[in-house]
C-alpha cells in the first residue's frame, strides 16, 4: 500500500502592523490577505528512506525531522516540494512551507491537525499571525498581536475579499527583503513607534478597511491601505532604505496608482509591492499603462484574493502482487 498527501498553501500579503508600540500588553497585530497565487505545493509519501526534493528542500527537511521527533514518528518519507512561494519576498514563504510539511505529515499518519502548536514548534508566527490564519481559511484577516503567553496571535476579524477585485503584484526578482538576524537587528535599531501612530492605523482598519470590504467600496479600502502603508513604511525606511525596499517596485507602484489602481504598498519587508483594481479588465488596463516602463527583473502579476485556506488531498493506492 502506498500513501501520499499533497498540500497546497497560499502566499499572503501583509498589509501592515497594527501596533508596533506594544504598551497595551499586545504587540504587532496585523492585517493581511492570502492570494490565489503563488502557492507552495508539497507532496509527502511513505518511503524506504527519507528523501527531500525540490526548492527550499533544506528548510523543508529540517521541519520534517523536527516534526517526526516531536510526534514520535519513526517511519521514512519522501517529501517533494513541487512549487514554492518565492523566498524572502514578503509573501510568507517560510510560514507556509512549515505549515504545509506539518499538515502533510499529520494527515499521512492520521493525526489531527494542530496548526497553531506546529507553528510555534517550528518558530513561525513570531510577529504576524496572518500566515497561520491564511493556512486555516481565507479572506482579509486581522490578528490582535502577541502577548506574553507564547500562543499565536488570535484572529479577531475575517472578512471576504470581493471576488471581482484584483490584486496587482509587483515582484522584484533581483532583490529580497530583510529576514533572519538582519530583521531582528532592524527591529532593535528602529526608534519606538508612537502610540498615536498605532491608534491611527487601528482607526484606519476598523473605520476604513473593514466597512469598505462589507460595502465593496474599493476607493475607501485603497485609501485606508495606502495610509497604513505610509505610516509603516516611513517608520521602517531607515532599515530598508526607503518607504519601499525596492526603488524599482516603488516606481511601478506609483505608476499603477497614476493609472487608476489604489491601495499601493509593500508586503512585509518586501521587495514585493502591490496595488488593487476593481476588476480583471481594469487591472489589465492599469498594467498595460505601465508595462513599457517596467525594468528587467521586475514582474507584474494579476491575481485574486483568496477566500479559502490550504487545500489538502490524500491518495491511497492498493498494489496487488502476484
Amino acid at each position: 500500500m502506498s500513501n501520499s498527501v499533497t498540500i497546497r498553501v497560499p502566499a499572503r500579503l501583509h498589509l501592515g502592523f497594527l501596533d508596533l508600540n506594544g504598551d497595551t500588553g499586545r504587540r504587532f497585530g496585523s492585517v493581511g490577505l492570502p492570494l490565489s497565487e503563488p502557492e507552495t505545493t508539497v507532496t509527502l509519501s511513505r518511503s524506504s528512506e527519507t528523501i527531500v526534493e525540490g526548492a527550499d528542500s533544506r528548510r523543508a527537511g529540517e521541519h520534517l525531522s523536527t516534526l517526526c521527533s516531536h510526534l514520535g514518528i519513526r517511519g521514512q518519507h519522501r517529501l517533494v516540494i513541487e512549487q514554492s512561494i518565492p523566498s524572502h519576498a514578503g509573501l510568507g514563504s517560510g510560514t507556509q512551507i512549515a505549515l504545509a510539511v506539518a499538515a502533510a505529515l499529520r494527515t499521512l499518519h492520521k493525526l489531527p491537525l494542530d496548526i497553531g502548536s506546529d507553528a510555534t514548534l517550528l518558530d513561525r508566527g513570531g510577529r504576524s499571525g496572518i500566515g497561520i490564519a491564511s493556512f486555516e481559511s481565507g479572506g482579509v484577516i486581522v490578528d490582535a498581536g502577541k502577548d506574553d503567553s507564547g500562543r499565536p496571535p488570535p484572529v479577531v476579524a475575517r472578512l471576504p475579499f470581493p471576488e471581482e477585485w484584483r490584486v496587482i503584484l509587483i515582484l522584484d526578482h533581483g532583490g529580497h527583503g530583510l529576514h533572519g538576524d538582519a530583521e531582528i537587528a532592524a527591529f532593535r535599531s528602529l526608534p519606538p513607534f508612537p502610540a498615536s501612530g498605532s491608534g491611527e492605523i487601528c482607526r484606519r482598519v476598523l473605520m476604513g478597511i473593514m466597512p469598505a470590504l462589507v460595502e465593496h467600496d474599493l476607493q475607501a479600502f485603497g485609501a485606508a491601505v495606502t495610509a497604513i502603508q505610509m505610516l509603516i513604511g516611513t517608520h521602517f525606511a531607515p532599515a530598508q532604505g526607503g518607504v519601499f525596499t525596492s526603488r524599482r517596485v516603488e516606481s511601478v507602484a506609483h505608476g499603477l496608482n497614476e493609472a487608476g489602481a489604489v491601495g499601493i504598498g509593500q508586503s512585509s519587508w518586501g521587495p514585493t509591492g502591490f496595488a488593487f483594481a476593481p476588476s480583471q479588465d481594469a487591472a489589465v488596463s492599469f498594467v498595460s499603462a505601465v508595462q513599457q516602463a517596467v525594468e528587467d527583473g521586475v514582474e507584474i502579476r494579476i491575481v485574486k484574493g483568496r477566500n479559502s485556506g490550504a487545500k489538502i488531498s490524500s491518495t491511497r493506492l492498493d498494489l496487488v502482487g502476484s
